[in-house]
């Protein structure tokens, strides 16, 4: 029998063994000889961890040196560096062994529990697409890249896992000295060379920028172990950037045309271009691990579960102006992310080429918990949210559905994406809808000074005006009973139907006789109400819910929106009628406006100044410590310039 055939049935044994190892944990290698012992102590892989692996994030992995790189061998012969191996923003799990190692709690013992770990990534939306694996042999005489393709046969469908070789002798002992990897040939009483090895197992993790981050021997290869310290490793260093490169405070959320000032004469605008901003991308992802504080885990649809390539096109998609008919307007251009994933300059959203909407843009913050989307609570998804405002006359004007999916298969930079997200499908109603949603649902904002008080236990996190806004909030104002605190979690919204009478008195046209006006830098005027209809257009009627329902009982209910962040997204109400979170808290007080239809919870509150402030000085407590991390993201991304290679560049 040929050396060839020969190493390739060891090889299969071993694979056979792997497979069954997690079933049958005294397997043994059919190449064992008969008077070879059996192990008296299994590894606790086969039997049971001596512990539970603590949960990702709560621990740190420091750096304890770079992985080494060499020359190697892949499985089809390939000559190649072992960095090559290690893919930008991935962590590596690298083994060294050999094919017809026959000790269960040797190289066996790695091969299984990396079969392991591929089995419980496949359906984890954090690691599937941020780990893999690498088992490089130390026996390049017998491990061709034939018998390595052969080991590694039924372990490589989810292109994850790379077995290598290499050429020589010569080639491998850097590599082993550089890991520190001991392995020494065993020999006969004779003193002939044996096909088997001494050595000391040990498996390697290597964080993105090539540092190894843990060594695992026998006793803690562990998949689970090891599975949280890979998403440790990718939590840690994706906050990374927040500590050098960006602050903690929403420093970067204000409008594009900072109005401060503008009452005076003096006032010089310092709109930005938004080609000019700039941002650092980051990986929000880590957020489905470990979710800010106060907020609850993530939701995923059975039929839409997060992946990165999901993300990223979803990102592209939602900053992208060519989404529009006229290649001008983009998701962003609505819900801007600077301004609260909202629209803080416009009472009322404005779309292509200034067509009028009749509801301000509410944010996109924290939507992933929404179950009812829309100030009128129309849709129940994010995936089909998204089509709303693509098709919309007076918002992205878009004339259909193919033609979205049309112009976008047709745009070069899109070529392959969608294949490459949703496993070989292309663009359509449904991927597009599920890639934006991927993006949105990651725009979760908590750790906010009232979470680190409240659920942290952090007892200066708040100010005493906080404190104080905070006991009103849950007693004597009543807040609490639509914006809804959790145990363990607080959304600040019950993700219901209200009539507040907002919607009445706008549909009744109940307004004051005059208006104070800016009608220039620094020149207020009161004008009158008569003057205002001539000069502008009637607003659109708007009756809420009764729009989608068709009874009579909701008209004038909306949303209930969350507070979280809702220092960031004034101006406020679902026709951003209230410029301040003041004159939010004053409307209230008085009870909202009478109609036969107001909600039982709207009643006159009879709160002071004091208390008025001390309630808005709660709610400026619930911004999220992440904020400028979501918005530098935010930059990052490109706008969507037409480009001479786009369909609609002649035009």
């Amino acid at each position: 029998m040929s050396i060839v055939k020969q190493r390739g049935l060891y090889a299969i044994a071993v694979i056979l063994l792997g497979a069954l190892m997690t079933h049958h944990p005294i397997a043994r290698s059919a190449t064992q000889s008969s008077t070879a012992v059996e192990p008296t102590v299994l590894a606790p892989f086969y039997t049971k961890a001596l512990y539970d692996p603590p949960e990702a994030g709560t621990y740190e992995l420091p750096p304890i040196g770079m992985a080494a790189d060499g020359n190697v061998i892949d499985t089809k012969g390939n000559k190649r560096r072992l960095h090559e191996f290690f893919s930008d923003g991935k962590v590596i799990l690298l083994s060294f062994i050999y094919s017809t190692c026959n000790d269960v709690n040797g190289c066996p013992l790695a091969t299984a529990v990396m079969y392991e770990i591929q089995k419980r990534i496949r359906n984890d939306p954090f690691l599937r697409d941020r780990f893999e694996m690498v088992s490089l042999s130390f026996d390049p005489i017998y491990d061709t890249p034939e018998v390595m393709a052969l080991y590694g046969k039924g372990y490589t469908k989810d292109n994850n896992w790379r077995f290598l070789t290499t050429a020589s002798n010569d080639d491998l002992q850097p590599i082993l000295d550089s890991y520190q990897q001991s392995v020494i040939r065993d020999y006969d009483e004779n003193g002939k060379e044996l096909a088997s090895f001494s050595h000391i197992l040990r498996v390697f993790l290597i964080d993105p920028e090539k540092r190894i981050r843990n060594i695992y021997s026998v006793s803690f290869l562990n998949p689970g172990l090891i599975i949280n310290d890979a998403k440790t490793v990718l939590m840690s260093d994706s906050q990374a950037p927040a500590e050098d490169n960006l602050v903690k405070v929403a420093s970067l959320s204000r409008p594009g045309d900072y109005k401060v000032g503008y009452e005076t004469k003096d006032y010089v605008t310092n709109s930005q271009s938004v080609a000019d901003r700039t941002g650092k991308e980051a990986d929000l992802s880590a957020y489905l691990v470990k979710p800010p504080l106060g907020l609850p885990a993530i939701p995923q649809p059975e039929n839409n579960p997060i992946t990165q390539a999901k993300v990223q096109l979803g990102r592209k998609l939602f900053y992208d102006r060519r989404l529009s008919l006229n290649n001008t307007f983009s998701c962003a251009m609505c819900h801007i992310p600077e301004q609260g994933f909202s629209n803080n300059e416009l009472a009322i959203a404005v779309g292509l080429e200034g067509r009028s909407g009749r509801r301000n843009s509410p944010t996109i913050y924290n939507v992933a918990y929404l179950k009812k989307l829309f100030h009128d609570g129309r849709e129940e998804s994010l995936e089909q949210q998204v089509w709303g405002p693509l098709l919309a006359f007076n918002e992205m004007a878009n004339p259909s559905v193919g033609a979205v999916i049309s112009k976008i298969r047709n745009i070069p930079d899109y070529k392959g994406l969608f294949e490459a997200a949703f496993d070989g499908r292309g663009v359509s109603m449904e991927t597009l809808g599920m890639a934006i949603a991927s993006y949105e649902r990651l725009l979760v904002s908590g750790n906010s000074p009232f979470d680190r008080w409240y659920y942290g236990g952090e007892k200066n996190a708040l100010n005493d005006a906080a404190k104080r806004g905070f006991d009103l909030f849950v007693g004597k104002a009543g807040c609490v009973s639509c914006h809804t605190i959790g145990e363990k979690s607080a959304l600040f919204t019950d993700d219901a139907m209200h009539n507040t009478g907002m919607g009445y008195r706008e549909s009744m046209g109940i307004k004051p006789e005059s208006q104070k006006m800016l009608v220039a830098p620094g020149i207020y005027m009161n004008i009158s109400q008569d003057i205002i209809a001539e000069t502008g257009f009637q607003p659109i009627g708007d009756v809420g819910l009764y729009e989608v329902t068709q009874n009579p009982a909701d008209r004038w209910k909306y949303h209930t929106p969350s507070l979280r962040n809702v220092a960031l997204t004034a101006p406020y109400m679902h026709n951003g009628a209230l410029s301040t979170l003041r004159e939010v808290v004053d409307f209230y007080n008085e009870g909202g406006v009478e109609n036969e239809l107001l909600d039982v919870l709207i009643k006159p509150l009879g709160l002071t100044d004091r208390e008025c402030d001390d309630l808005v000085a709660f709610m400026e407590s619930l911004t999220g410590d992440n904020v400028d991390t979501i918005v530098a993201d935010a930059f990052a991304a490109p706008i969507g310039d037409l480009t001479k290679e786009d369909p609609d560049w002649a035009h």
